[in-house]
């Protein structure tokens, strides 16, 4: 199993979430790619995941994260020491966020949420300021990130298997094509019958 976390106000119905789930099923249909839809203030979200992860442990074989997914993702690595790819991972979400407190509207599930201060506490607590399982992370980043500033990920991951491209968005364009890797990445071995 692959667990994927989706980003801020966004689902499993995403473009890269789907990707995945092509790529495994057509690929390594042993693999199952875990996209749940992960819930909207922080504290229930580590809370979801967390018990997700502790339940499926033994059959997560890596962790994609995507923008806050990213986030999220690397405090299961530092907690678990489970492998996880990192695409545009947001690096001091507590800051952008702020920037968002107020009613939201997530355009997927238009559910509607209300941001407050204390969610950016929630986002603070589990901050991962220094990444000890350098070999367990890969980061996938595009300078061209309209959304967050690439730099600090690029920093933040200093030591890390990294791969930062020129140009790109925030959706991060081409994603894709790194599937095979990221296979490769999480150890995954193709099925005998195929």
């Amino acid at each position: 199993m692959i667990l994927y976390i989706h980003g801020f106000n966004s689902s499993p119905q995403s473009l890269k979430a789907q990707q995945t789930a092509d790529y495994l099923s057509k690929n390594f249909p042993q693999i199952s790619l875990a996209a749940p839809q992960i819930p909207a203030y922080p504290i229930d979200a580590v809370n979801f995941l967390e018990a997700f992860y502790v339940k499926n442990q033994k059959l997560i074989k890596g962790i994609i994260g995507s923008s806050l997914g990213g986030y999220l993702a690397s405090y299961f690595v530092e907690k678990y020491s489970v492998k996880s790819v990192l695409i545009n991972p947001a690096v001091r979400p507590y800051e952008l966020l702020s920037d968002y407190l107020g009613e939201q509207v997530n355009p997927y599930t238009k559910e509607r949420y209300h941001l407050e201060p204390r969610h950016m506490d929630e986002l603070m607590a589990i901050d991962t300021p220094c990444i000890n399982r350098q070999t367990n992370y890969w980061l996938l980043q595009q300078q061209g990130d309209e959304v967050l500033d690439y730099r600090q990920a690029v920093a933040k991951y200093a030591g890390c298997r990294q791969t930062v491209e020129a140009g790109g968005d925030h959706s991060f364009q081409g994603y894709d094509r790194f599937l095979p890797d990221i296979a490769a990445f999480f150890g995954l071995q193709a099925s005998i019958d195929q």
